[in-house]
């Protein structure tokens, strides 16, 4: 799979999302911004849930460019301890099963599964019960 976008996940596998460290102050962003005011640097694969919502309705295209059968989906507000806070959604959990705090792992997904060439997107999941790293 090809990622969303360019420059946005690490070639090693798994990936890792790529941000960027200030050259002047040192914060961490994500994205990493295009420029030399910031050095890519690969993000933790590891964190935990901030804040999340439930897309409940079909975004406009362009630019959503998921499968037309739209199903509704967790976006998780991520904290990267000591990074940042990545907006990404949340697989592999029911929805009554969302906990604020819950620990989760980045992991990618098929924007569209079906498509003959998908497009890999952020995502992440929850890690379970002994399964950190």
């Amino acid at each position: 799979m090809r990622a969303i976008a360019e420059g946005l996940l690490t070639d090693e596998q798994p990936p890792r999302l790529i941000g960027g460290r200030e050259r002047e102050t040192g914060r961490i962003v994500y994205p990493c911004p295009p420029g030399d005011t910031c050095e890519p640097v690969p993000l933790g694969r590891e964190g935990r849930l901030w804040s999340y919502t439930i897309q409940r309705f079909r975004p406009k295209t362009p630019p959503y460019a998921g499968p037309e059968a739209f199903l509704p989906w967790v976006i998780a507000y991520v904290e990267l301890p000591g990074e940042v806070i990545v907006e990404a959604p949340l697989v592999g959990v029911a929805f009554e099963d969302v906990k604020i705090g819950m620990p989760v792992r980045f992991t990618t997904i098929a924007l569209d599964p079906d498509a003959a060439d998908p497009v890999a997107m952020p995502a992440f999941e929850p890690i379970a019960a002994g399964d950190a790293a």
